[in-house]
């Protein structure tokens, strides 16, 4: 095994709190949240909601349950949202809306670029027929793949959702990056959106923790779905403290891991046999596509490398972070043209 650097290319997540972040939660004032007492997540929420430019906040444990909070918030039994049929709120959260809330999905195709077609989700709005599930609820995403939504197009969707007597809501779980990418700020990207989570726990460096951020009305009754879901975590200001140093520390830099991911593109497209659309590198995530002889014995020619990456699906999914320097990440370009030259 090598003795450099580990470089974990699987996801976001992987990340680990610095010495300043720690410090901070090792300083943070701390009580009962689910009282209201803990200063901490009551100041998170309150910038969290700013910033999203929603009127109130709530620090929940994970990107997942905020947005399973969400839908059962916005949506009751037999009801129905709409969404991307690979969107975060549908495909990867272990169909906790259905089974937890027996709301009902109905998945649209997204485009190449992650996008929903107005027509497609007009098409989808259920007439008010007793056959079918109320049709109650538009959840949205941005990034998709990494890649940015623009704000146009859904504050158009979320539009036309409310025309037709929908709520909507946001997977923002990287809302930032789309934020740092776009060059605008979040609460233009989400002002549409009735409600909006952004996690905590990627990009921006957190342990732990997301926000899902609307209206007092909305929050006071997600804060009920949170209890439910044994989510009242008490003195969590210790994570709400690494929420907020990642706030104020780490979103302008993810400019850093947009850049490093287009230069790491750039030199994985330039080896024989490496398939890269580099149209769809907006912001921290690479797809990378080999021939189909080369795609099962990379991962484990790498790790003898020291670096880390996941199984292939239809590509590799290569994501960078604050934990991957600049400095390091030509040694993953090395690692796959000597695997391909071999």
């Amino acid at each position: 095994m090598s003795d450099k650097l580990l470089l974990d290319f699987r996801s976001d997540t992987v990340t680990k709190p610095d010495a300043p972040m720690r410090k901070a939660m090792y300083e943070a004032e701390v009580g009962d949240d689910v009282y209201g007492e803990d200063a901490t997540i009551n100041q998170l929420e309150a910038q969290g909601a700013d910033l999203l430019g929603k009127q109130a906040g709530l620090f929940v444990s994970s990107g997942t349950q905020a947005n399973l909070i969400a839908i059962l918030t916005h949506a009751g039994r037999g009801d129905e949202y709409i969404t991307g049929d690979h969107y975060h709120s549908y495909f990867y959260e272990a169909g906790g809306a259905a089974a937890l809330g027996s709301v009902v999905p109905c998945t649209l195709p997204v485009n190449e670029h992650g996008q929903i077609n107005k027509a497609d989700m007009l098409a989808a709005i259920k007439p008010d027929d007793s056959h079918h599930p109320i049709s109650r609820l538009l959840c949205l995403e941005n990034t998709v793949n990494g890649q940015v939504q623009p704000a146009d197009h859904l504050t158009d969707l979320c539009d036309t959702a409310h025309q037709n007597g929908l709520s909507t809501h946001l997977d923002g779980a990287r809302l930032m990056n789309a934020a740092i990418a776009s060059q605008q700020p979040a609460a233009h990207i989400s002002k549409g959106c009735d409600s909006v989570s952004l996690c905590l726990s990627k990009g921006l460096g957190a342990p732990a923790g997301s926000l899902l951020c609307g209206s007092d009305e909305f929050i006071r009754k997600a804060r009920r779905w949170r209890k439910m879901l044994g989510g009242g975590m008490r003195q969590a200001g210790v994570l709400a403290a690494a929420g907020q140093y990642a706030l104020f520390h780490n979103v302008e830099r993810l400019k850093e891991d947009h850049d490093n991911a287009r230069q790491l593109a750039d030199k994985l497209g330039a080896i024989d046999g490496v398939d890269i659309n580099l149209q769809q590198v907006d912001t921290n995530m690479i797809y990378m596509y080999l021939p189909a002889d080369k795609v099962a014995d990379l991962p484990a020619y790498l790790r003898v490398k020291n670096i880390i990456i996941s199984p292939a699906k239809k590509g590799f999914r290569l994501v960078l972070h604050k934990d991957i320097p600049a400095s390091e990440i030509d040694r993953l370009a090395v690692g796959v043209h000597a695997y391909m030259a071999a």
